[in-house]
């Protein structure tokens, strides 16, 4: 994974230019790619304005039944993104609940029909849980916390495939969304009673049991040495003992993953300026790995460079 997001919307612009017109999925595809490859390098403007243009000229087409699924489940999102880019929260809301109503008519048409539409149903159904995520974590930004919690509830139990006779198990990825938003609201107790489903470091840290939390994020990434997403919050209980040792170990063994998210770099040059006297030359090699592996459209000021 080379983050070359510039020459991949460059590469679907020239393969949507070269495509055949009448090969529509192909069409889309490419649109799909270029346009995510654009909301990575933070072009909102000129993403909004070519996908407004992309939808009108779908509107214009005849409703045919083939017409009516040409756009991807991702460009709909990237549709109703449009209006956070233009700051607009609540029609964001609006248009991504507009699409769970459809991933939900699409999902109970699917229900009780032949066994070879399970695989369908089970898509539908996943969609539908990823745009109430979506959802979620847009009212988490506007601080709706009661309302981001009555959306994700139902979905702790939702069994993705309901026609298996297995009963419904517990999610631990949405148990373990709601009880973030519990504490980020504040309310501790809730937010233990969904930990309890999944072992989790925040908790003992909101409870300030860095004991039990380092204790925990030890025995996560002891199972899973590959997992940098857990490498960041691990240093946060061990800043001057093993934390810039561990992130740059990371760094070294996976530089094309890590070097690509902005906390990571962030928190890495900020481990430099507090226990190194030499900090800006380390800023400066983790310059040189960034600009090598990072790709585009990560923000220069993560690297908390100074200015002159």
């Amino acid at each position: 994974m080379s983050n070359s997001w510039r020459a991949l919307a460059r590469m679907a612009r020239d393969l949507i230019v070269a495509s055949d017109p009448e090969d529509l999925s192909r069409i889309l595809d490419l649109w799909s790619l270029r346009l995510s490859a654009l909301a990575r390098l933070r072009l909102t403007n000129q993403a909004s304005a070519e996908c407004t243009n992309l939808f009108a000229v779908l509107n214009a087409i005849p409703p045919t039944a083939s017409a009516a699924n040409l756009a991807s489940s991702t460009l709909s999102v990237l549709r109703a993104r449009v209006h956070y880019w233009a700051g607009d929260a609540r029609s964001y809301v609006d248009a991504l609940a507009g699409l769970l109503t459809g991933c939900k008519a699409k999902a109970r048409a699917e229900n009780g029909a032949l066994a070879t539409a399970e695989a369908n149903l089970s898509m539908w159904l996943e969609r539908s849980a990823r745009v109430c995520l979506m959802i979620a974590s847009q009212l988490v930004e506007m601080k709706d916390y009661h309302a981001a919690i009555t959306l994700l509830m139902p979905l702790c139990t939702q069994q993705l495939s309901p026609s298996t006779d297995a009963p419904p198990v517990p999610s631990p990825a949405i148990h373990s969304a709601v009880a973030r938003i519990y504490l980020l609201s504040g309310n501790i107790p809730k937010a233990a009673e969904h930990f309890k489903i999944v072992a989790s470091s925040l908790l003992c840290s909101a409870s300030g049991d860095w004991q039990r939390a380092e204790a925990a994020l030890r025995e996560v990434l002891e199972q899973d040495p590959r997992n940098y997403t857990l490498s960041t919050p691990d240093v946060a209980h061990r800043v001057y003992s093993q934390g810039i040792g561990l992130l740059e170990q990371a760094m070294q063994a996976s530089p094309a993953s890590v070097l690509s998210a902005e906390p990571f770099i962030f928190n890495l040059s900020t481990l430099y300026e507090l226990r190194s006297s030499t900090a800006i030359d380390k800023k400066r090699e983790l310059l040189i790995e960034v600009a090598r592996w990072g790709g585009d459209g990560l923000r220069a000021t993560c690297l908390k460079m100074p200015s002159s």
